[in-house]
């Protein structure tokens, strides 16, 4: 093996350190920060770096779970509950295999819930447990009673034998798809509290420090292993199956096989792929495991987890599920999407539930059609996809693409080389109007907080909002009849009615983005707010003009003039801005020059500023604020904690600025006043 230099030393205590920040956020708080996906890539660049390299420590990435509430009593299991090697190839299985030289193999679920330990003694239980942080539990028992799955009592006519004397028997809490979607629709009917997914849902239902909560969530469980047995009397993993069940367990049996080879257990993964949004509940792959428990023992344990068994992951990005119908969104621009509304199926963390079809013509390349058994696609953030159809149902028909907009009733038509299909109805059509304003009042445009999309759509739905300026009249002519809607009241209306007023005032990058110019992003307003100034000098610029500007080119020149130069755009921005105030950005000063169009980027933690602010002042000082570091990269602004980016900056011999050469920096610019109270009314 060879030695770690810096370089590689550094990126591993920065994987280390972010892979402990993730594990407290899904193990403690139930709050997954990235899907499994990232998760795994980052936990495998860790151990790949292990092994490759001497002087790194490991202990790090021994833990499991995360370290138990104070709100709970604890407990420590009398076994610890390690966690199993995720593998994520075929290849991968093989080598498995072929280490434990073992061809009689127990292939079952790997569910995708909270971990419990329960407790029998004399066939009664005394206690349950979470996996906690593997040695230390924290006390669930009250809250477990109130799960039907998990027996209080083992020993009833029906079993097989009795269970030993004291027997600890572990699987996992979850809650179904269904039971999901129904508990997230009571809580956003309620205000209450809406779960990113099942697994989140069912660990904050299980950790509550009043069971009869518990109760009300309709939580299920499995049982698949075992920690202490004082009397073990199975031999397999299938045979103690028939124990847990006869026992009064359940278990997943249904979705299990035993594979006497490689072949065998990739094709029921992929069996099991395939047939995944069918499965009621959630899995995130299947868990291979040596069927003799005599053979188990021998293989025994390494400090992270078991070598008789591994979880052989699905991918997580693409998942297979069924399109029940296609509906169509009419955007602000009039272009209608057909979106395929699916049977939920979780893709990455997230419970997915509609996607992108994208256009006519890629429904008619791909022959999409209700019913149809489809790969749905999500990477990162990015929209969830239909990436294909596998197989059509029995009675299915080609999709006819509507001719008029569902919403409004108004043409649809075809721009000339453009696949998009939009409503001409610009004026009146009710969908674009309030996609429109939902853009215009958006976070990166004048974020009116208590104006949000479903308010929105309300107001333009009774005719009260159909320009942004109307949004400045709404509570004078309304706010009496707003009062007494359902969701509203005095209070809200009062805070409604202060936001919009303090958005009154406003940053001219700010307006540029909100009015919603053709192809003019956050990015593209800044340059352009920069640019010309003021409002007044961008209407008036012609094409050749903003053509000289770079990262605009031709076709993005066009659009700005053209939106500027249509008369129903002119009213309403005239009438908008009689209820303004813009802030113009100040010429830059000579020294700040120095950032003029230098690509940036932030890493670690500023204690003057969060990262936003930073990026907001840069970006005003003429900067390019980018995400990720590379030999095209001019600065680097490293704050505390800075992780792989500043190795990957000095390897690349990027300039690199402490937060106090950047505060040195900024000190020279004559307009920092400026800033720096833009930076306190941020905060």
């Amino acid at each position: 093996m060879k030695h770690a230099d810096l370089f590689i030393k550094t990126e591993h205590a920065a994987l280390i350190k972010q892979l402990a920040e993730w594990d407290a956020a899904y193990h403690a708080d139930a709050a997954p920060l990235v899907d499994d996906a990232t998760y795994d890539a980052a936990k495998a660049r860790a151990r790949a770096l292990e092994s490759e390299y001497v002087g790194l420590p490991t202990v790090a990435l021994a833990k499991v779970g995360a370290a138990v509430s104070k709100d709970f009593k604890t407990f420590r299991h009398s076994i610890p509950m390690i966690s199993i090697q995720d593998v994520f190839s075929e290849a991968s299985v093989a080598d498995w295999l072929r280490r434990i030289r073992n061809d009689e193999i127990w292939v079952e679920p790997k569910i995708d819930g909270l971990s419990f330990s329960a407790r029998y003694e004399d066939g009664v239980l005394v206690r349950a447990l979470t996996r906690g942080d593997g040695t230390t539990g924290e006390d669930i028992t009250e809250n477990i009673k109130t799960i039907a799955d998990i027996p209080q009592v083992l020993n009833s006519p029906c079993a097989l034998r009795l269970a030993p004397s004291v027997l600890e028997i572990r699987g996992e809490v979850y809650l179904s798809r269904a039971d999901f979607l129904a508990l997230n629709t009571r809580a956003e009917q309620s205000g209450g509290k809406v779960f990113a997914n099942p697994r989140n849902a069912a660990a904050g239902s299980l950790r509550q420090l009043d069971s009869s909560v518990t109760a009300s969530r309709n939580l299920r469980a499995f049982a698949y292993t075992y920690g202490e047995a004082s009397d073990r009397d199975w031999k397999t993993q299938s045979e103690f199956f028939d124990r847990l069940e006869s026992w009064g367990f359940h278990t997943t049996r249904k979705w299990c096989r035993m594979c006497h080879s490689i072949e065998e257990i990739q094709a029921f993964h992929k069996h099991i792929e395939n047939i995944r949004s069918e499965i009621p509940f959630d899995i995130d792959g299947m868990v291979c495991k040596v069927n003799d428990i005599a053979v188990q023992e021998k293989l025994g344990s390494t400090a992270q987890s078991p070598r008789w068994k591994v979880a052989y992951k699905f991918p997580a990005a693409r998942a297979i599920t069924h399109i029940k119908s296609i509906t169509i969104q009419v955007g602000r621009t009039g272009v209608l999407t057909p979106v395929a509304e699916l049977e939920p199926i979780n893709i990455g963390g997230v419970v997915v539930q509609r996607a992108t079809l994208h256009n006519a013509d890629e429904i008619e390349r791909k022959n999409f059609r209700v019913g149809d058994k489809v790969v749905v696609q999500r990477a990162g953030d990015v929209i969830p996809q239909v990436v294909e159809s596998l197989e059509h149902s029995a009675h299915s028909e080609p999709y006819n693409f509507p001719t008029a907009c569902p919403v409004c009733g108004g043409t649809v038509a075809q721009d000339s080389g453009k696949v998009a299909r939009r409503c001409i109805n610009t004026l009146s059509c009710p969908a674009m109007i309030a996609s429109e304003l939902v853009h215009f009042a958006s976070r990166k445009g004048f974020d009116i907080e208590g104006l949000g999309e479903k308010q929105i759509e309300k107001f333009v739905e009774l005719g009260w909002l159909k320009t942004p300026a109307d949004i400045w009249t709404l509570i004078l002519a309304r706010g009496e009849t707003i009062r007494r809607m359902e969701g509203f009241g005095d209070r809200s209306v009062a805070n409604l009615d202060a936001a919009i007023k303090l958005r009154s005032t406003i940053d001219l990058h700010r307006l540029l983005f909100a009015i919603g110019i053709p192809e003019v992003g956050d990015a593209t307003a800044k340059i352009l707010a920069r640019e010309f100034g003021s409002i007044e000098n961008l209407r008036a610029a012609d094409a050749p003009r903003l053509v000289k500007l770079d990262g605009i080119g031709e076709i993005m020149a066009n659009e700005i003039t053209k939106f500027f130069a249509d008369e129903h755009t002119k009213r309403a921005l005239d009438e908008l801005l009689t209820h303004l105030t813009i802030i113009n950005p100040p010429p830059l000063a000579p020294h700040a020059l120095r950032f003029a169009n230098k690509k940036i980027v932030l890493t670690g933690t500023l204690s003057k500023y969060t990262r936003e602010q930073a990026a907001e002042i840069l970006e005003n000082l003429g900067a390019k604020v980018q995400g990720s570091v590379s030999a095209k990269t001019d600065i680097l602004i490293a704050g505390a904690d800075a992780g792989s980016k500043l190795a990957t900056a000095e390897k690349l011999g990027v300039t690199v600025w402490d937060e106090e050469e950047f505060e040195k920096q900024l000190t020279t610019v004559k307009s920092k006043n400026k800033y720096s109270r833009e930076r306190s009314e941020l905060k």
